[in-house]
């Protein structure tokens, strides 16, 4: 039988493809994420939200305000609307519930310390996610032959500065959670230990009138601290400490504190910081590590594990972990229980008692 008349037999129309069920919707959606991340990025660049706080304007106002060309101002701002970031109504646009909050640079909430580190640092170098897949190597300053990240965050107290308030913005809702859930009332002292701007002392030192607290990290970082506990009227009963973990003593405390920090390293090096750890609490002291921990199925904590990611393309031999793999650290360490529980959005912290 010619392909002819198999084609055309009894007036048959051509096979059609099968219509799949599912959607391509949220492909698209994060496959060109990066417009909806890019245009959020530039609103905190340009300070919008915070203009916006408590001075709802029109499209001209904005546009004067923030030296946006005519050509781009009503795209830009109608799709913060369209993303759920601004509000409109009669074309005067103002802030959400939620960006008024934590978008205004004036109000203690803001969290945009680090979308401006995202915006200024990371943007670009997750450009080179795929040659870090395939690599396994750093693709941030350290692809051109920069000196490690840190050694040049200390070198810039402008990008210093920033990077602790990133850090600030990043882990205070986990922050607010430690000081209220952690077992505070029967303890005198307190470490945070790699403490940047110092925000998780803050936290809780403002919870716990009764506690004295110490921030330990990296002796440049000193200034940064003090003006934060100032501002937040607890300087009396907190102390920075300059050092580095990796060769200093740690500060003597009840309890430890370790956020962030532990995901910088690989496996040996994280093994040694819990053991620095062990060696500096009294027996019956607690060690808090708290990171945007992948869950143990490693299915469902998306945000733990592009921060992992991150760590590939920010560090020679970081890596993000779940609280199993923590805990097992722990007890390899020597501390003789540890409980994991999770705080908020994608944070969890793991407890460690000597």
């Amino acid at each position: 039988m010619s392909a002819t008349t198999t084609s055309t037999a009894a007036g048959a129309q051509p096979a059609q493809a099968d219509v799949p069920e599912a959607s391509p919707e949220s492909i698209l959606q994060v496959g060109i994420g990066f417009w909806a991340s890019k245009t959020l990025l530039s609103a905190v660049e340009l300070e919008l939200f915070t203009h916006l706080a408590g001075h709802p304007q029109d499209l001209e106002a904005l546009r004067a305000r923030l030296g946006l060309h005519p050509r781009a101002a009503r795209d830009f701002l109608d799709a913060l609307v369209a993303l759920g970031f601004l509000e409109r109504s009669d074309g005067v646009y103002r802030n959400t519930t939620a960006t008024d909050a934590f978008l205004d640079k004036r109000k203690p909430a803001y969290i945009g310390g680090i979308l401006e580190m995202a915006n200024a640092r990371m943007y670009p170098f997750w450009g080179h996610l795929t040659e870090a897949l395939r690599t396994g190597e750093p693709q941030n300053e350290a692809r051109h032959g920069g000196a490690p990240l840190f050694q040049q965050l200390c070198a810039d107290p402008e990008r210093l500065q920033q990077f602790a308030a990133a850090m600030t913005g990043g882990s205070r809702g986990a922050n607010l959670e430690i000081a209220q859930r952690f077992p505070w009332a029967d303890v005198a002292t307190f470490a945070d230990i790699g403490t940047a701007q110092g925000d998780t002392a803050v936290q809780i030192a403002l919870a716990h009138p009764h506690l004295t607290g110490y921030g330990f990290d990296l002796p440049p970082l000193a200034p940064v601290f003090e003006d934060y506990a100032h501002q937040n009227q607890v300087s009396e009963r907190l102390t920075f400490v300059p050092g580095d973990f990796f060769t200093d003593a740690l500060p003597t405390a009840d309890v430890l504190v370790m956020g962030h920090i532990l995901h910088d390293w690989d496996l040996e090096q994280k093994r040694f910081l819990l053991a620095k750890a062990y060696d500096a609490l009294p027996d019956g002291g607690s060690l808090i590590v708290y990171e945007t921990m992948i869950d143990d199925d490693r299915s469902s904590n998306a945000f733990g594990l592009l921060m992992s990611l991150n760590m590939v393309i920010e560090t020679p031999g970081g890596f993000d972990f779940t609280p199993t793999d923590c805990m097992g650290w722990m007890r390899d360490a020597g501390f003789r229980s540890a409980r994991a529980e999770h705080l908020t959005g994608p944070y969890s912290m793991v407890v460690a008692v000597k």
